[in-house]
């Protein structure tokens, strides 16, 4: 396959999580690479997958610096600098958007907090506009866009605001077969726009998820010796699908030992 893991681009060590005298998250350790590829500019896509319960949300909000974990850091960018607020773009389940701004006005919002100049913050929007093929939505309002239209423009924002580093958050839920497939897309694109582009997903979809990731973390708890769960999500399982060669495929789903890596992962839910 030709890829190569150079740089850490995102690492979060020793990460535990007490709220309230309730263990949340327990010494979590994640580590990402930049993935280079011959003369192909490769971004990054890990899906994140667990049963609900195990502290994803809150993972996640440690991830994107909205939250400080009890214990452990998170390191991102190249170089690696400790994680604020603002660094990772977080695209929530309803795309959130100001209802009374136009695309284009929603859009200068965010490009304005990394680019104080307005003349370059409209510079970077057009462009964003034009990569999302969106240059004809500019003028209306988030009520008259279609719901695939409104996911893009939300991403478009937070990767304005944000840089390399983008969290979705069930980005398949609720859409048909061919949504899904033109979602894939989009996120693959995406994480190609730039090589330190990392674009992570929490999903419970683990065949839309699996199918465009490169790395696939799954997240639940430990039990007692009688079965019983114990306290504090951690990292349980790691599947690197580079090193597995189950990756970058259009066709992946008809290889069979993707078939049997579903079946894997399916069996391993329950007991998450």
């Amino acid at each position: 396959m030709n890829a190569q893991k150079t740089n850490t681009i995102l690492k979060a060590e020793n990460i535990s999580l007490n709220i309230g005298g309730n263990q949340i998250l327990q010494d979590i350790n994640i580590e990402i690479k930049d993935i280079v590829r011959p003369n192909v500019t490769t971004g990054q896509i890990v899906g994140f997958l667990g049963p609900s319960g195990v502290g994803k949300t809150k993972f996640f909000e440690i991830l994107s610096g909205l939250l400080e974990p009890t214990t452990g850091t998170v390191m991102l960018g190249d170089p690696l600098e400790p994680v604020q607020a603002g660094m990772v773009g977080v695209v929530q389940q309803n795309y959130p958007l100001f209802s009374h701004r136009t695309v284009e006005g929603n859009l200068l919002v965010a490009a304005k907090k990394l680019y104080p100049n307005e003349k370059e913050a409209k510079e970077k929007m057009a462009l964003m506009l034009d990569r999302f093929k969106l240059s004809d939505k500019a003028k209306l309002y988030p009520a008259q866009l279609s719901g695939g239209q409104k996911q893009r423009i939300a991403i478009a924002q937070q990767l304005l605001c944000s840089k390399h580093f983008l969290l979705l958050d069930e980005p398949f839920s609720g859409l048909d077969i061919n949504m899904i497939q033109e979602v894939q897309e989009l996120i693959t694109e995406i994480a190609n726009f730039n090589e330190l582009n990392t674009v992570i997903i929490v999903s419970h979809d683990i065949v839309s998820t699996a199918s465009i990731s490169d790395t696939l973390w799954l997240m639940g708890r430990d039990h007692d010796s009688k079965g019983n769960v114990t306290s504090g999500g951690k990292i349980k399982h790691t599947y690197d699908l580079i090193d597995m060669d189950l990756c970058y495929e259009k066709d992946i789903l008809s290889k069979p030992k993707f078939q049997d890596l579903l079946k894997e992962i399916r069996g391993l839910f329950p007991k998450l």
